[in-house]
Protein backbone atom coordinates (compact mmCIF):
# COMPACT_ATOMS: atom_id res chain seq x y z
CA UNK A 1 0.00 0.00 0.00
CA UNK A 2 2.83 2.41 0.88
CA UNK A 3 6.40 1.96 -0.29
CA UNK A 4 9.59 3.85 0.53
CA UNK A 5 12.37 3.56 -2.04
CA UNK A 6 15.86 4.82 -1.19
CA UNK A 7 18.71 5.75 -3.49
CA UNK A 8 22.02 7.58 -3.46
CA UNK A 9 24.19 5.35 -1.31
CA UNK A 10 27.67 4.38 -2.39
CA UNK A 11 31.38 4.76 -1.79
CA UNK A 12 32.81 8.18 -1.00
CA UNK A 13 36.13 9.38 0.38
CA UNK A 14 36.43 11.07 3.76
CA UNK A 15 35.59 14.75 3.55
CA UNK A 16 33.34 14.21 0.58
CA UNK A 17 29.61 14.64 0.15
CA UNK A 18 26.68 12.45 -0.74
CA UNK A 19 22.93 12.93 -1.09
CA UNK A 20 20.44 10.23 -0.18
CA UNK A 21 16.87 10.26 -1.47
CA UNK A 22 13.76 8.43 -0.31
CA UNK A 23 10.56 8.55 -2.32
CA UNK A 24 7.25 7.43 -0.86
CA UNK A 25 4.62 6.02 -3.18
CA UNK A 26 1.23 4.39 -2.91
CA UNK A 27 -2.14 5.39 -1.55
CA UNK A 28 -0.88 8.29 0.55
CA UNK A 29 -3.05 10.93 2.16
CA UNK A 30 -0.43 12.60 4.31
CA UNK A 31 3.03 12.17 5.81
CA UNK A 32 3.84 14.20 8.89
CA UNK A 33 7.31 13.20 10.12
CA UNK A 34 9.98 11.61 7.94
CA UNK A 35 13.40 10.61 9.15
CA UNK A 36 16.66 8.83 8.53
CA UNK A 37 18.18 6.10 10.67
CA UNK A 38 21.52 4.37 10.26
CA UNK A 39 23.06 1.15 11.48
CA UNK A 40 26.77 0.41 11.46
CA UNK A 41 28.14 -3.14 11.82
CA UNK A 42 27.93 -4.30 15.42
CA UNK A 43 25.97 -1.25 16.53
CA UNK A 44 22.33 -0.47 17.23
CA UNK A 45 20.24 1.44 14.75
CA UNK A 46 20.30 5.14 15.59
CA UNK A 47 18.17 8.08 14.59
CA UNK A 48 20.09 10.51 12.39
CA UNK A 49 17.60 13.25 11.55
CA UNK A 50 13.89 14.01 11.30
CA UNK A 51 11.79 16.55 9.47
CA UNK A 52 8.11 17.42 9.79
CA UNK A 53 5.70 18.40 7.05
CA UNK A 54 6.24 21.98 8.21
CA UNK A 55 10.01 21.60 7.74
CA UNK A 56 10.97 21.57 11.40
CA UNK A 57 14.20 19.56 11.74
CA UNK A 58 16.15 17.71 14.41
CA UNK A 59 19.60 16.10 14.21
CA UNK A 60 21.71 13.69 16.16
CA UNK A 61 24.66 15.45 17.79
CA UNK A 62 27.08 13.33 15.77
CA UNK A 63 25.88 14.78 12.45
CA UNK A 64 24.76 18.27 13.47
CA UNK A 65 26.39 20.89 11.27
CA UNK A 66 27.39 18.34 8.63
CA UNK A 67 24.12 16.74 7.51
CA UNK A 68 20.98 18.47 6.27
CA UNK A 69 17.57 16.83 6.00
CA UNK A 70 15.01 18.26 3.59
CA UNK A 71 11.80 17.22 1.89
CA UNK A 72 9.66 17.89 -1.14
CA UNK A 73 6.04 17.38 -0.11
CA UNK A 74 4.80 17.51 -3.71
CA UNK A 75 7.03 14.53 -4.54
CA UNK A 76 6.63 12.77 -1.17
CA UNK A 77 10.41 12.63 -1.04
CA UNK A 78 12.88 13.19 1.79
CA UNK A 79 16.58 13.86 1.29
CA UNK A 80 19.68 13.64 3.43
CA UNK A 81 22.55 15.86 2.30
CA UNK A 82 25.74 14.59 3.89
CA UNK A 83 28.83 16.79 3.92
CA UNK A 84 32.28 16.44 5.48
CA UNK A 85 31.80 12.70 5.68
CA UNK A 86 33.84 10.69 8.15
CA UNK A 87 34.64 6.99 8.31
CA UNK A 88 32.35 6.84 11.35
CA UNK A 89 29.43 7.67 9.05
CA UNK A 90 29.77 4.32 7.31
CA UNK A 91 26.47 2.50 7.80
CA UNK A 92 23.30 1.30 6.18
CA UNK A 93 20.93 4.26 6.08
CA UNK A 94 17.18 3.68 6.38
CA UNK A 95 14.32 6.01 5.55
CA UNK A 96 11.36 6.02 7.95
CA UNK A 97 7.90 7.56 7.96
CA UNK A 98 6.35 6.56 11.29
CA UNK A 99 2.94 8.08 10.70
CA UNK A 100 1.89 7.74 7.07
CA UNK A 101 -1.86 8.16 6.66
CA UNK A 102 -3.29 6.40 3.62
CA UNK A 103 -6.20 7.63 1.54
CA UNK A 104 -8.24 5.01 3.39
CA UNK A 105 -7.24 6.82 6.61
CA UNK A 106 -5.08 4.00 7.90
CA UNK A 107 -1.92 4.95 9.82
CA UNK A 108 1.27 3.08 8.90
CA UNK A 109 4.87 2.95 10.08
CA UNK A 110 6.77 2.69 6.79
CA UNK A 111 10.45 1.79 6.28
CA UNK A 112 12.75 1.80 3.30
CA UNK A 113 14.98 -1.11 2.33
CA UNK A 114 18.18 0.64 3.34
CA UNK A 115 21.07 2.00 1.30
CA UNK A 116 24.74 1.44 2.12
CA UNK A 117 27.07 4.40 2.59
CA UNK A 118 30.77 3.58 2.79
CA UNK A 119 33.26 6.32 3.65
CA UNK A 120 36.89 5.52 2.91
CA UNK A 121 39.85 7.16 4.64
Amino acid sequence: QVRLVESGGGLVQAGGSLRLSCAASGSIFSINVMGWYRQAPGKQRELVATITSYYSTKYADSVKGRFTISRDNAKNTVYLHMNSLKSEDTAVYYCNAPGVVTRQRVALDAWGQGTLVTVSS
